[in-house]
């Protein structure tokens, strides 16, 4: 039986078009794909994808093309038979743009990953800074990385915009906000330009579509807001699948170990704002050693950060300043704690599942914590009054103390 597609070709409002085609029979089968019967209507990138010979006939008035993908031929000596081709699944391609900072970029990977687990068919394409590459490339729901040389000036915004418009995206979702993002998404060939409801720096009049924010509006999670970009796919506003990073598990990290093999207390001890940076981790190191011989701590960080040679060798490690992005997310995975800042590394060891303990001043654990707040394995310690300052390390120690003994205990 011959298969025909249709394929739609004049231009018209996405809301008009949609209800013309309910009116008419069609169904949505997944993004941007509609059936009645036998017959599919499809964006035109995705008929191109198809990589197949086709023939058109008119359909009326210029704005339907029935086109046949092929028949069956006989069986002939001069036309042998062939294999029947196995139906292909039309791909939804979605580009994501996230520069930057870290915990931002962890937090959109996850939503990535949950798109990726709810819609079928879909591939992901990611615009980064030049730092951040190594972590979003790692990451198995990202499927092509384009690098944003943000010290290239003006020519390094105009390469990665001439390499953008190679692709023809179904979805483009600014999930960052600003003026610079904004006019990324303005350049790219995409049907559906998605931003945030909260965008700043006049970004929002680059999108033709704007998501909601959550019911407790700008005071939501992080998180929570980006999971609002689900729905425009079909999917849930909710996290799905685990967050995974290609080659975690080929890395040698035997040196990680305490002894006994036991699990190391990793340390992030600075954040990129320096107003986040608690200064009692000297300190809680030296209350963590003497209470537990058999541990080792660990210091990681992007700076380096000096221990002046204060703890023995066999039970601590300075890997402040040495610490790639490649190595982070198997060594937080390794970790049976992570005491942090309020930081990326933070908000990926609360997405990778390690047991977490926030060190939290002048941000808001509630708008900016490890999510979700509530889970057994995030604990967030929030200074006095947001001051840093006014929080010791030995409140720190006895709340990690707590922490520990209800894992024991269960």
């Amino acid at each position: 039986m011959r298969r025909w597609r249709l394929q739609w070709t004049g231009v018209r409002e996405a809301r008009s078009r949609e209800a013309r085609l309910r009116r008419g029979g069609w169904r949505r089968r997944g993004a941007t794909a509609w059936r009645r019967n036998d017959c599919w209507l499809v964006s035109r990138s995705q008929f191109r994808r198809e990589n197949r010979r086709v023939r058109v006939k008119s359909g009326g008035a210029g704005i339907w093309h029935l086109i046949s993908v092929g028949k069956p031929r006989e069986r002939t000596r001069a036309n042998p038979p062939v294999r029947p081709s196995s139906s292909r699944t039309f791909m939804t391609e979605l580009l994501i743009i996230k520069p930057s900072s870290l915990g931002d970029i962890v937090q959109g990977l996850q939503v990535a990953t949950s798109l990726k687990a709810q819609v079928s068919g879909l591939r992901i394409s990611w615009v980064v800074r030049e730092i951040f590459e190594p972590i979003v490339r790692a990451c198995a729901a990202i499927d092509q990385v384009y690098v944003f040389e943000r010290n290239a000036g003006a020519k390094g915004f105009i390469r990665l915009t001439k390499e953008l418009r190679k692709t023809k995206f179904d979805y483009v979702f600014d999930m960052q906000g600003l003026l610079r993002t904004g006019l990324m998404t303005s350049r790219t060939i995409a049907e559906h330009k998605v931003g945030r409801s909260d965008a700043r720096e006049w970004s929002g009049v680059f999108y033709n579509e704007k998501v909601p924010l959550p019911p407790d509006g700008k005071r939501s999670h992080a998180l929570d807001i980006l999971l609002q970009f689900c729905p425009v796919l079909g999917a849930k506003p909710q996290l799905e699948g685990t967050l995974k990073f290609r080659e975690i598990d080929s890395l040698d990290l035997k040196f990680a170990q305490g002894r006994g093999g036991g699990k190391p207390i990793l340390m992030f001890v600075d954040s990129r704002r320096a107003e986040k940076c608690w200064g009692g981790f000297k300190q809680l190191t030296e209350l963590i050693l003497r209470d537990d011989k058999q541990r080792k701590v660990i210091w990681a960080g992007s700076n380096y950060v000096h221990d002046r040679g204060a703890y023995p060798a066999s039970q601590f490690l300075n890997l402040t300043g040495n610490t790639s992005l490649v190595s982070l997310p198997a060594l937080i995975k390794r970790a049976e704690w992570v005491i942090a800042n309020d930081s990326g590394p933070m908000h990926l060891a609360a997405a990778l599942g390690v047991r977490v303990l926030a060190i939290f001043g002048p941000t808001d654990p509630r708008l900016y914590g490890p999510y979700p707040l509530r889970s057994p394995t995030n604990v967030v310690v929030q200074a006095p009054v947001g001051d840093l300052r006014m929080l010791s390390a030995k409140d720190v120690y006895q709340r990690f103390q707590r922490a520990r003994k209800r894992f024991a205990t269960n």
